[in-house]
């Protein structure tokens, strides 16, 4: 049924309420972010809309999709449901009268499971309470497939069906259930039926196993094809479709696999209130094949587009910060989450708890007396991570799982660390990771810079010094051969939003750590880690200065190369014969930098192919 117009109106909680009365309504649009609540804590908004059934058997669903956060629904003037999971469509049956009215009450959550959304790591105008995604009325007959949902189960090659029959009327009939091979050559499809009976008033759960003929793997980019099966369900002139794929990831505490193959994850956090395809499609033109989705949980149109383009997912749960939490929300939250995202092959990693605890409040600088520093307040911090460890038995088997993501001081399953930016320097980095005993998963680096301002020449100077940083920490991870690392972040979430003030001269302001301005402007550090996340690709062991320096080839594919690497550096050049196993590294001998010099460039050639690697003095 169609919806009318919305209107909306910033009020006093009222959960457990009557719906708010004397409301000056506006007018606003739903589904979206409106941004003139930035900063609410309680909202409602407020529809009608017409009786359009055609027969009073017919049965009507309110639908809402990315409500954010703790509703309270009204139909009519009644409250018909509460709902406390945005990443979870909220469905409500209800029964229209000629003209119906719906109001939604949308409040924060006051239970540390806001995630980004209640820190100031994104703006208001994207955390403010709303129907983010999806809104409105089905219309189904008496009996109805009332959910699909699928889990594959890969070692057996088999998808895992259940089907949800809501039973209006006696039920004695069965369900279709189809698979048809997306995305790929071969696997052919199938159809088979299943037997549902039921009494009127009845909900019932119909289990069934499709077995897959000549299965193929979905496989992060670089390491083999997407492939991936539509599930189908059919019943009663109504049907339900599921996109899935098989995969497994495990990590050993060593290297992460996927399908039993050795990959390496060249990453990048992703905030939320930007576009998931257009994320996707940046992330993947950068050569990144992994996305950490930071502390929130999107819109299933991203994990579809990272099903599509091959970027193995890293879905945290929305807990962020210090603070405690309640376990049996934590797990329950992590279930619900598993139920609705797990069925997309991309999905490969979950995260429970991230930043658990701040260990640089300011920077910290560079030198001895900042080292010290540095290590007195990580041995100042302290963290239980047995909470998180209880929650991470939540997440299924096939799947890997870190339960504290955070920084030295927290004894992390995944490590943030900013050299060059909150300590140090960017060549710090293998001292901070030897020194503190982190792992070798790197789930956040970066740097800040201006995306804009009334100075170019100070926008060019912070995104040079970004560029340099990221990419310098970048490549040192490589050669670490680090099986997973992520920078924060891909894009601005908005001006003034997950900011650090940083000085240059007598001026002081705020630089977002994306590659990405706010707008989806280019800063210079996203073509500096295109470069750095290159599958294949010849690098510098230090910064490019004066004198000689070291070169590696590093090598993130599953086969062994063999070609030359050629070098100029001003006036200089060489070139030297070099041969590197599958997933592994091997020095190329040197270059010499000549003091005026202006950049650096290495060029791999195998074979037809040519990999180019660029530094700037």
């Amino acid at each position: 049924m169609k919806l009318g117009e919305w209107t909306g109106a910033e009020i006093e909680s009222s959960i457990g309420r009557t719906p708010p009365e004397s409301v000056d309504w506006t007018p606003v649009d739903v589904p979206g972010r409106v941004e003139r609540f930035a900063g609410a804590d309680a909202v409602a908004y407020r529809t009608t809309f017409s009786d359009q059934r055609s027969g009073s058997d017919e049965r009507a669903i309110l639908f809402l999709e990315g409500a954010y956060a703790d509703l309270t629904v009204y139909h009519n003037g009644r409250r018909i449901g509460e709902h406390d999971a945005y990443f979870v469509p909220a469905r409500f049956e209800i029964e229209p009268a000629d003209e119906n009215e719906i109001v939604v009450v949308c409040e924060t959550p006051d239970d540390r499971f806001g995630g980004v959304f209640d820190t100031d790591l994104v703006p208001d105008s994207v955390a403010v309470p709303g129907i983010w995604w999806d809104a409105g009325v089905e219309t189904h007959p008496a009996s109805f497939l009332a959910d699909l949902s699928v889990r594959p189960r890969p070692a057996d090659a088999v998808v895992e069906v259940r089907a949800v029959v809501d039973a209006g009327t006696s039920v004695d009939d069965h369900l279709t259930f189809s698979i048809r091979p997306e995305g790929m050559r071969g696997g052919g499809g199938t159809m088979e039926r299943a037997p549902v009976e039921a009494v009127a008033g009845e909900r019932v759960t119909v289990e069934h196993e499709l077995e897959l003929r000549e299965p193929n793997a979905w496989w992060p980019r670089g390491y083999g094809p997407q492939s991936r099966y539509v599930i189908s369900a059919r019943f009663n002139g109504e049907s339900r479709s599921v996109e899935t794929g098989l995969s497994t990831v495990d990590y050993d505490g060593d290297a992460i696999r996927v399908n039993g193959q050795e990959v390496r994850l060249r990453g990048m956090n992703v905030l939320p209130g930007v576009d998931p395809e257009t994320v996707v499609e940046r992330a993947a033109a950068a050569n990144a094949n992994l996305l950490r989705v930071h502390a929130h949980v999107p819109p299933s149109d991203l994990y579809a587009a990272c099903d599509e383009h091959g970027l193995l997912v890293w879905q945290d749960l929305p807990l962020t910060g210090p603070g405690g939490y309640d376990i049996g929300r934590a797990t329950d939250l992590a279930e619900r989450l598993v139920d609705g995202c797990d069925h997309h092959p991309s999905v490969g990693i979950y995260g429970v708890h991230d930043d658990p605890r701040t260990v640089v409040d300011d920077p910290l600088g560079s030198g001895r007396v900042a080292r010290y520093r540095l290590k007195w307040r990580a041995w100042r911090t302290d963290y239980n991570a047995r909470p998180a460890e209880r929650v991470a038995e939540a997440f299924p088997n096939g799947r890997a799982v870190f339960p504290v993501t955070g920084p030295i001081g927290t004894a992390p399953d995944a490590a943030t660390v900013y050299p060059g930016w909150e300590y140090g320097d960017a060549t710090d980095v293998e001292w901070l990771l030897n020194r503190f005993d982190l792992p070798s998963v790197v789930a956040e680096f970066g740097a800040g810079a201006l995306g804009s301002g009334d100075d170019p020449d100070e926008v060019t100077a912070t995104q040079r010094e970004q560029a340099g940083t990221v990419k310098t920490v970048a490549e040192a991870l490589r050669r670490r051969e680090a099986p997973a690392i992520a920078i924060y972040a891909l894009q601005d979430p908005a001006e003034a939003a997950d900011s650090r003030a940083i000085e240059r001269g007598s001026r002081r302001y705020d630089a977002g750590l994306g590659l990405l301005a706010s707008d989806g402007a280019t800063k210079a550090a996203y073509g500096a880690i295109t470069d750095a996340y290159q599958p294949v690709v010849p690098v510098l062991d230090g910064p490019p200065a004066p004198g000689a320096v070291g070169t590696t080839v590093l090598n993130d594919s599953v086969e062994a190369i063999d070609g030359t690497l050629i070098w100029e550096a001003g006036d200089e050049s060489g070139e030297e014969p070099v041969t590197v196993d599958a997933l592994d590294r091997a020095s190329a001998g040197s270059v010499t930098v000549p003091a005026d010099a202006n950049a650096v460039e290495l060029t791999l050639t195998v074979g037809e192919h040519t990999v180019t690697n660029t530094y700037h003095l």
